[in-house]
């Protein structure tokens, strides 16, 4: 669990933030051509005709080129705009210092591209203002949006959101549009529960903000793409993949307090729905298929970026994740606490069946040296069904097996 009260903040310039009832972080790192246009852009729209006063931060997370003295200089030019420098590079561990040193109603973070259009601001803001919400997020995947973005990051980010709807059970569409806000009393409370401090800060928060039963916001926004964005894709989907094993191992054994926020909204003991072995050889084939369709698309899809090893390991991660949430979810019917515990099996039940493929040609190779294209097809077919039957039968006997489950929590479907 992250500590608040010690963060890297080496420098901060501009007047002490006044009570405003926005305040508006806007975290850069190596943005020295882009943070003046932008922040001029911000600065001139809030103060033309906008109904709430708001505060501009420039949070400097550890830039090493000119990023710190351009936002130095606008923090000393422009009213309301302050400068913070921090000797830590983490989009999360920016917005948690400043978030922590604010004296702002209502906490917000943007990209500094701009990508998402600034008239989406005020519907952003407005619930957390009145009381009505908890949290808002700018949404590019909610119905009214309009997004203009290459097909290579629509998949990405439609793949994220599917793998935490299907491993967290998240509700909400869009963790990672960098269009947010919180209101400042629940800030309070949920930063010190965020252990992360980068890119998966703002999923961390959200998961643990809708696990306690707080009220998030969506907003459909417009939002462009920056062709210059320097996230790197292979580091920050394995990074986030951890995020999600240790949020979800953290959420099913109770390590977080979220009773102190909501106890009502407690974690849920495991449940589990029956289903006839007929209905689940069905689905656990449809999801197999499905599966593999994902895995095919990630894998095009990544391959001319980061190459054909790093596009298998990430769409086979995925594919996995997604494959085990979705039969532990409609193949055999198990709902709440247990999910890492089941991802985990579900890699060594991969394993397993990999072992079955590799293992048919490693023997095919040994016994049979010349053996032509077509007597490998046949002999992976054979070894792929074999994996599949010993699949379906380890996750039914092992991995969702009904014993786990205490009888009185079992409904008939």
């Amino acid at each position: 669990m992250s500590n608040a009260t010690a963060l890297p903040i080496d420098v901060a310039h501009g007047d002490p933030p006044s009570v405003a009832d926005v305040e508006i972080v806007v975290p850069v790192y190596n943005e020295a051509q882009t943070v003046e246009a932008s922040i001029r852009r911000l600065h001139d729209y809030v103060h033309t005709g906008f109904p709430l006063t708001v505060q501009i931060t420039i949070a400097d997370n550890a830039s090493t080129d000119l990023t710190g003295v351009v936002a130095a200089e606008l923090a000393a030019e422009l009213d309301g705009v302050a400068f913070l420098h921090l000797t830590q590079k983490g989009r999360g561990r920016a917005l948690r210092a400043a978030w922590s040193h604010s004296r702002a109603r209502v906490l917000a973070y943007m990209d500094v591209d701009l990508s998402t259009d600034l008239d989406a601001l005020l519907p952003l803001v407005a619930p957390l203002l009145s009381g009505h919400s908890d949290l808002a997020i700018g949404s590019r995947l909610a119905r009214g949006s309009r997004v203009v973005r290459g097909p290579k990051r629509e998949l990405i980010s439609r793949s994220y959101n599917m793998l935490l709807r299907t491993t967290l059970r998240t509700r909400f569409s869009d963790a990672q549009c960098g269009f947010k806000a919180i209101r400042a009393d629940r800030a309070r409370e949920l930063l010190p529960l965020v252990s992360d401090e980068e890119w998966f800060f703002d999923t961390e928060l959200l998961v643990i903000a809708e696990r306690a039963g707080l009220r998030i916001h969506e907003v459909p926004v417009d939002w462009v793409d920056d062709p210059d964005s320097r996230v790197d894709i292979v580091s920050t989907a394995v990074a986030d993949l951890r995020g999600i094993a240790r949020l979800g191992r953290s959420l099913a054994t109770g390590a977080l307090p979220i009773r102190e926020i909501a106890p009502s909204k407690a974690v849920q003991a495991t449940t589990r729905i029956e289903v006839g072995m007929g209905r689940q050889l069905v689905r656990f084939g449809l999801i197999g298929a499905a599966t593999t369709l994902l895995f095919a698309v990630m894998y095009l899809a990544m391959r001319g970026t980061v190459g054909a090893q790093w596009s298998n390991v990430i769409s086979l991660i995925v594919a996995t994740f997604v494959n085990t949430a979705l039969n532990r979810n409609f193949t055999f019917g198990v709902r709440g606490a247990g999910a890492v515990r089941h991802q985990l099996q579900g890699y060594v039940v991969l394993i397993i069946a990999l072992i079955f493929t590799s293992g048919s040609l490693w023997a095919l190779g040994a016994f049979v040296p010349n053996a032509g294209h077509g007597a490998e097809v046949a002999v992976l077919t054979i070894a792929n069904v074999a994996a599949t039957l010993v699949k379906f039968v380890l996750f039914r006997a092992w991995v969702f097996r009904s014993a786990r489950i205490h009888p009185s929590t079992e409904v008939s479907r």
